[in-house]
């Protein structure tokens, strides 16, 4: 039955366009033509000239034959040929795979093939692996270097410069915004925890509604954001922070090196007011704070993403005149898809229960849709008694499209319609959920489940403590057992045993629940602050097995 509310009613464009952020640069280029978009070092762009450089960007792209739907890499830094490469990218019509400049030149090689990659933009810091990884793939590839003053010079892995891409750029090609808002903007490999990384395919209304749920959860449209290029556009395409700048005209701040003297510096000399970064960042800016450091009047936002930041951390980095928000999503899902919003009625309650409802995982952004936690085969929902465990689920339109020429990992992830996290999680009451564990490193001793990340909060009161991991491995008795692979501040290493820490944890943990072994070394992340705990808990096996034998 045909409603009135359909006769006669049909979209055109006067009432309808896809939705896609590439409409935001637009926008910020006509609104905030004179305001500072990009500043690197000496290097300034307004949002004028950095619009009019990715639109270049985009025509250069075109002219050198780019089609709609193709694939076009970049390997680069957070440098503003990054950024203008978040928009003139898609501008295109092509589809923007932003590489990991952690990966060894074997796993490049896999990324550009299985994307069918068919131009390269390369950052001359990495010109030795991406020219590996290039005669690795096998692939005739256009390949572009960026020249930069500020890291040693390089051979060039290509046959043209990036200024001189875009000086080439025809001036009479149309740009191409989307057709559908359903098209491909962005491809994003995943970690992997085993074989080979999966491709996350992300959509223009996902990438837009999300860049404006970040100006609204990070505050973004508080007066005008200083934004600091601590976490990798490479990650999540920034979490969409590049489209969300656009949004609000603000400026971004970029960084090669995560390094607390650089981030204070930036700081001091820009005026930053938002970054982002990993429960790691934060504690480096703690161990790393100038002597001569004063507390800013403002306070500067921090969104923090991964594993609950200790409460010991958070207080200390709230002292230095950070404030910590927490977050919480997937690369399926565009990003962040939930925030630790801070209730009045906290403000009244002492430090140590104020900062443990901070180190939540909280609930869904405005822009995320449906969240819950439940039985991953059943779908029922967990009680909310902040005990239960469930894997937390998603559904809305912050999904990707799926993985890339993986139909049945597509499906699986999609089970029951409802996007599948593989992280295990409680409900508490007030609706905020926290984060128990991926579905993968729940430790099962014993047949009783051991949450690693209870066992790592216990370890992170322990002073000597820097960074902490807790991690399954076999035990003939129990079938498996934790270990704890720690990292200590620097006064303290070597003057702990393994015994102390164990007794430490079995004075707060049940005896189940405290760790049978104890390791003492650095601990490895990747560039975005992740913990890949399949690789440790093979690592580990092998210590402790040289160990008994």
């Amino acid at each position: 039955m045909t409603s009135k509310f359909s006769q006669d009613l049909d979209q055109n464009p006067g009432n309808h366009q896809p939705l896609t952020p590439l409409g935001l640069l637009d926008r910020a280029a006509d609104v905030y033509p004179d305001r500072i978009a990009v500043i690197h070092g000496e290097r300034r762009h307004t949002w004028a000239e950095y619009a009019q450089r990715c639109r270049r960007l985009a025509r250069a792209l075109i002219g050198a034959g780019i089609r709609r739907g193709d694939t076009v890499a970049i390997l680069a830094a957070n440098i503003p040929e990054m950024l203008e490469a978040q928009f003139g990218v898609p501008l295109s019509g092509a589809v923007i795979n932003s590489i990991n400049i952690r990966l060894d030149a074997p796993a490049i090689a896999f990324i550009l093939q299985h994307s069918e990659t068919r131009l390269l933009l390369v950052d001359q810091q990495f010109a030795d692996v991406a020219r590996q990884a290039v005669k690795l793939s096998g692939l005739q590839l256009d390949v572009v270097d960026i020249r930069a003053a500020d890291v040693p010079d390089a051979e060039p892995v290509g046959v043209i410069e990036y200024e001189s891409f875009l000086a080439q750029a025809p001036t009479d090609v149309a740009l191409r915004y989307p057709e559908d808002e359903w098209d491909a903007i962005a491809l994003n490999y995943t970690s992997g925890t085993t074989g080979n990384p999966k491709g996350v395919v992300y959509h223009h209304r996902g990438a837009y509604l999300n860049a404006l749920g970040t100006t609204l959860y990070a505050r973004l449209n508080a007066g005008t954001p200083v934004y600091l290029w601590t976490l990798p556009l490479f990650h999540c395409n920034g979490w969409c922070y590049a489209w969300a700048l656009a949004a609000v005209g603000g400026t971004s701040v970029c960084l090669r090196k995560v390094v607390p003297d650089e981030i204070y510096a930036a700081i001091r000399q820009y005026g930053v007011t938002h970054f982002c970064g990993a429960p790691a960042v934060l504690s480096a800016l703690v161990m790393g704070k100038p002597k001569d450091w004063v507390r800013p009047e403002t306070p500067i936002w921090v969104a923090c993403a991964g594993a609950s930041p200790p409460v010991t951390v958070i207080a200390q980095t709230e002292a230095l005149g950070f404030e910590v928000l927490h977050v919480y999503g997937m690369t399926e899902a565009h990003g962040v898809n939930t925030t630790c919003v801070v209730q009045d009625a906290w403000a009244a309650m002492g430090d140590d229960e104020r900062l443990r409802r901070m180190g939540r995982q909280g609930v869904r952004t405005a822009v995320a849709g449906d969240m819950i936690v439940a039985d991953p085969s059943t779908l029922q929902p967990v009680a909310r008694d902040g005990k239960t465990i469930g894997e937390v689920l998603f559904r809305g339109n912050l999904g990707m499209k799926g993985y890339l020429k993986n139909a049945e990992a597509t499906r699986e992830v999609f089970h029951g319609g409802w996007m599948h996290s593989g992280d295990l999680a409680v409900m508490h009451e007030d609706g905020y959920i926290e984060i128990k564990d991926r579905s993968k490193d729940i430790i099962i001793s014993g047949g009783e489940n051991v949450s690693s990340i209870e066992v790592e909060e216990v370890l992170f009161t322990h002073p000597a403590v820097f960074q902490a991991a807790v991690v399954a491995v076999p035990d003939e008795k129990w079938g498996e057992v934790p270990c704890a692979v720690l990292e200590l501040h620097p006064p303290y290493v070597g003057t702990l045993t393994a015994d102390d820490i164990i007794q430490f944890c079995r004075a707060r943990l049940p005896g189940f629940k405290t760790p049978k072994h104890v390791i003492f070394e650095p601990i490895v992340r990747t560039a975005t602050g992740k913990l890949q705990k399949f690789k440790l808990r093979d690592h580990v096996a092998e210590i402790i097995a040289k160990r008994e034998h």
